[in-house]
């Protein structure tokens, strides 16, 4: 690489790996040489490095550290502390497990189902600007983890949709999601009120609801159904060319079971759109085969991400930094 910081690292290729306007996505950074690629090598880097290994996550929304012989969650937990970047608890409907310090379980629902294209923790005013994955066992077929960069979604709609979209912009979007009154893992979205929210006692739960901005109605069956509004359908965020970000979870959660999104004033979102949409987000997406030890950086700004069905065994661990 032309910067001296970057000398610390090989780069490297993925099957998969695609350009976008002028971007490799994902970056693959390598072992400079065999007597570097251990853990304790890559941690002096990134923390002799911060500034410059977040600007390359920045420039190409996905860094892929590969052959640095990341072992299990005690490894990867000092990996992002090394970065230095404050850590935020994850809020939302995936049920996932506290493994060690920052790191957790990713989507624990089932294995056999595709988990839709989102930007973590998109519908709150708190939201990561990092998502950091460690592949700990790599599954033996499918489970990949596809990423989208989300300016393209926007592009591609305003060309096909455009009054749609604009639409949808200027009234704002309103979703609504309920929490179950306990965890079901035969689910995607299947995190009770009491997990997602941190507490088993039902007036906090909706204090800490409302203060993030978000109404609340209780369900007879023991759900705590939340309303999310306003929010945007774009977002243009600093320090990334301008791009306007398809910053929402409509394709997510229209037309769903225990989830909806409209506009704001209550007009439909035409289902003709949204399927149009989810088609535009596979068709951009960019994804590779997981091996063993790998560590993934998103700028969870920039790319929209979700996971591909699969065969046992898969365990991809997760860690979200402000």
């Amino acid at each position: 690489m032309e910067s001296s910081t970057g000398k610390d690292f090989k780069i490297g290729e993925c099957q998969g790996q695609k350009v976008v306007d002028g971007e490799v996505m994902p970056l693959v950074l390598l072992p400079l040489e065999p007597a570097k690629a251990d853990t304790e090598s890559l941690l002096a880097t990134l923390k002799k490095n911060p500034e410059w290994f977040e600007q390359m996550i920045i420039k190409n929304s996905a860094v892929l550290l590969r052959g640095f012989d990341v072992k299990n969650a005690e490894d990867f937990n000092e990996i992002v502390e090394a970065c230095g970047w404050e850590d935020i608890r994850y809020i939302g409907p995936a049920v996932r497990t506290h493994i060690y310090k920052r790191v957790w379980t990713a989507n624990e629902g089932p294995l056999s189902e595709f988990m839709y294209y989102h930007h973590e923790m998109v519908l709150f005013k708190e939201n990561p600007k990092k998502v950091i994955l460690f592949c700990e066992v790599p599954p033996p077929e499918g489970g990949e983890t596809p990423f989208v960069p989300s300016f393209r979604v926007t592009e591609r709609m305003l060309e096909e949709f455009p009054e749609e979209v604009e639409e949808m912009e200027k009234k704002g979007l309103m979703y609504t999601f309920t929490a179950l009154s306990t965890n079901n893992t035969s689910s995607m979205r299947g995190r009770s009120w009491q997990d997602a929210f941190g507490t088993p006692d039902p007036a906090e739960a909706e204090r800490r609801v409302k203060a993030m901005g978000m109404d609340v109605e209780w369900l007879p069956d023991g759900g705590l159904k939340t309303i999310i509004c306003p929010r945007t359908l774009t977002r243009v965020f600093e320090g990334r060319k301008g791009r306007r970000m398809w910053y929402n979870t409509v394709v997510g959660m229209h037309g769903k079971e225990i989830s909806s999104a409209t506009m704001i004033d209550g007009t439909e979102i035409p289902d003709h759109v949204v399927k149009r949409c989810g088609e535009i987000l596979e068709e951009e997406s960019i994804q590779f085969k997981w091996e063993k030890g790998d560590v993934l950086f998103f700028d969870n700004m920039a790319l929209l991400h979700g996971r591909r069905p699969s065969l046992p065994p898969r365990k991809v661990l997760v860690a979200t930094c402000k």
